[in-house]
């Protein structure tokens, strides 16, 4: 490396450090004269480094706000945070730009790694596998994202333009209270002010969105992750199902999360043992029941179908299939 190139690397790592350098500071820290520091500013300025210029009697020269160069200095731990996070983005469908975005910024913090770290890693990506193969969902558009998280920051409504799952569009205005990644999605959940009523959304169906003036008020209860999962519990769907289970919340749970049902205790009605086991009410919604025979015979603990029928039909089938197996075995 050539002298005046050392030497405008060293100017901007003096920048870097922050505030405000003089001419004379910067020509003293260098060895040498004022004029060539001056050279030295514009070398960076044709680099597109966003050095300014400060008048007056304290000026000089500082950053641009924000602005960072390699190298880029991690320990082992940082590095296989940040690159295991960018991986297990990808193959999430959580990331917030195309593929190709997220491996390239996987490239650029290789590039800067130590070499004997970046060998490391790649032996461990290598090594790496994943149970779940996740299909071709939509992931939010950046900048649809990047304008709706500065609404919930600053608590400015919203206004989206919005495909539903039927394919229908329309043009609404959201109080958004949070952004929600949750099962491989990106959610917003907020207040419609036009019918008065909370509504979440999915972010990769948003087509457009832009701040508008005004200010909200955020309601007190529940925070956004649980405004989320309680609404898809209670979300219409082809067919309501009414069980008791007779167990703890937390055996329920495990099979039947708050995204999926919800639960209360079961009061007993005339004629029923007050003392007969601890039976939990559980009520949700789906699309269809042939997922919960096997969840219910997973839960193995005693329970009751109120409704629908159909689903009694199914978990007879179910029943009479393991008896047969069984009974060859």
């Amino acid at each position: 490396m050539s002298r005046p190139t050392g030497r405008v690397l060293t100017l901007l790592e003096l920048l870097q450090s922050g505030g405000t350098r003089t001419v004379a500071e910067l020509a003293d820290r260098l060895g040498v004269e004022g004029r060539t520091v001056r050279r030295y500013v514009d070398q960076l300025i044709e680099l597109d480094v966003p050095v300014e210029s400060v008048r007056g009697r304290y000026g000089g020269y500082r950053l641009g706000p924000g602005y960072r160069v390699p190298p880029l200095m991690l320990s082992d731990d940082e590095a296989l945070a940040v690159l295991l996070g960018l991986v297990a983005g990808r193959r999430a469908e959580l990331t917030t730009a195309e593929r190709t975005a997220n491996e390239t910024a996987s490239a650029k913090i290789r590039r800067v790694l130590p070499r004997h770290i970046a060998d490391r890693l790649d032996a461990l990506l290598d090594a790496l596998a994943f149970t779940d193969q996740p299909g071709e969902t939509d992931h939010p558009d950046a900048g649809v994202l990047l304008t709706v998280a500065d609404a919930v920051r600053h608590r400015r409504p919203v206004s989206i333009r919005y495909t539903d799952r039927d394919g229908r569009r329309s043009d609404r205005t959201l109080h958004a209270y949070g952004i929600v990644a949750h099962g491989g999605r990106w959610y917003v959940t907020g207040k419609d002010p036009l019918v008065d009523e909370d509504r979440t959304f999915r972010l990769d169906r948003i087509e457009d969105a832009r701040t508008l003036p005004g200010s909200f008020d955020l309601p007190t209860g529940p925070d956004p992750a649980q405004r989320v999962v309680s609404g898809f519990a209670a979300a219409a769907y082809r067919h309501e199902v009414t069980l008791r289970i007779d167990g703890t919340v937390e055996q329920i749970r495990a099979h039947l999360p708050a995204s999926v049902a919800t639960l209360e205790e079961h009061e007993p009605t005339a004629g029923e043992d007050p003392t007969a086991g601890h039976w939990i009410r559980v009520e949700l919604r789906a699309e269809r029941l042939d997922w919960l025979p096997p969840v219910l015979a997973a839960l193995d603990r005693p329970f009751v179908i109120e409704r629908p029928a159909e689903l009694r039909e199914l978990v007879g089938a179910l029943a009479d299939r393991l008896t047969s197996s069984a009974r060859r075995s």
